[in-house]
């Protein structure tokens, strides 16, 4: 059975991804995260400058999902740099460095500096759903804005593929892709976290969380991440590929979101409900149900219902 994936001309020997922000704060983490079975790695969101984020508590779990409002903290470019050309010197999985800023300008001067660092993809986060008190509606929500920013980092990220970060939380997650591409995005990263949303403390009757809402995710919202996937992969014909994060939590779960048209799987929330073995333990069971199957290769599960759903309507 081959898990390899090779996506835009780069080799990931297996589609599981540390999703952005679980994790993956320093080039240490990031081994770690390979040494746990992760066939690629991500950055949390690099910023130009500091950025501090919110105060504690941050962060609520349940069995069925994950809250959070971390704010998107990051120490800036400098500390991007330090860590970057740490992990580097032995990298072994890809690197997708992802990116966040405040205006359309300072998303291209970050994709500047980080595409310096030649990470294997730019993954640009415009989509954060629990920083709107700060940074107002994400760019994600405009089809004019989306459109902008990726031109502004296609414009500096030279030979660098750029994957586009998309929200679940706007009218038509298609019609936002599309203008995406049609600005140059090479490819997706479907789904960010879904909400906001609210949870409160019975006793105080107040919020849980300092921020009052956070981006929920883990096992709740991986339907919404399936027919977000199936959106952006139908409405860009299957041409680009797709990063597919939200709810993973088993094989199943994965291979569910490459049917949908995923051609790597993000895991993020599941490192906490899993342990950081959740990588090895979601290929091993990729591995079974495709043996019992009779697949060979992963990649003949991407965009399969799709396929199978065209095949349907032209009898």
């Amino acid at each position: 059975m081959d898990l390899s994936q090779k996506i835009l001309g780069i080799h990931f020997p297996n589609p599981t991804v540390l999703a952005s922000g679980i994790w993956g704060i320093t080039a240490a983490s990031w081994r770690a995260a390979a040494r746990a079975g992760a066939g690629g790695v991500t950055t949390k969101s690099l910023w130009l400058k500091e950025h501090r984020g919110h105060a504690s508590p941050v962060i609520i779990a349940t069995d069925h999902w994950t809250l959070n409002a971390v704010g998107v903290p990051d120490a800036g470019i400098e500390k991007a740099r330090e860590e970057i050309g740490d992990y580097q010197k032995d990298q072994p999985v890809p690197l997708i460095a992802n990116i966040i800023a405040d205006t359309v300008e300072n998303y291209g001067k970050t994709a500047q500096a980080i595409a310096k660092l030649k990470p294997e993809f730019l993954e640009v986060n415009i989509s954060c759903p629990n920083v709107e008190d700060e940074l107002g509606k994400p760019f994600a929500c405009s089809s004019h804005a989306a459109a902008a920013v990726t031109k502004a980092v296609k414009a500096v990220s030279g030979k660098i593929p750029v994957f586009i970060k998309l929200s679940p939380n706007v009218d038509s997650i298609a019609a936002i892709a599309q203008s995406c591409a049609a600005a140059g995005a090479d490819g997706f990263t479907v789904i960010n976290t879904v909400g906001p949303g609210m949870a409160i403390d019975l006793k105080s009757r107040m919020p849980i969380l300092t921020n009052r809402v956070g981006g929920l995710s883990g096992p709740a919202i991986k339907p919404i991440a399936v027919r977000c996937i199936a959106d952006v992969y139908r409405a860009t014909e299957g041409k680009l590929p797709i990063i597919g994060t939200g709810g993973v939590m088993t094989g199943e779960d994965a291979l569910e979101l490459m049917l949908a048209g995923a051609s790597l799987v993000g895991i993020g929330s599941a490192v906490g409900y899993r342990g950081s073995k959740v990588f090895s333990l979601v290929c091993a069971e990729m591995e079974a149900w495709c043996e019992r199957e009779g697949v060979k290769k992963i990649g003949e599960m991407v965009g399969g219902m799709q396929r199978k759903l065209k095949m349907q309507n032209s009898k």
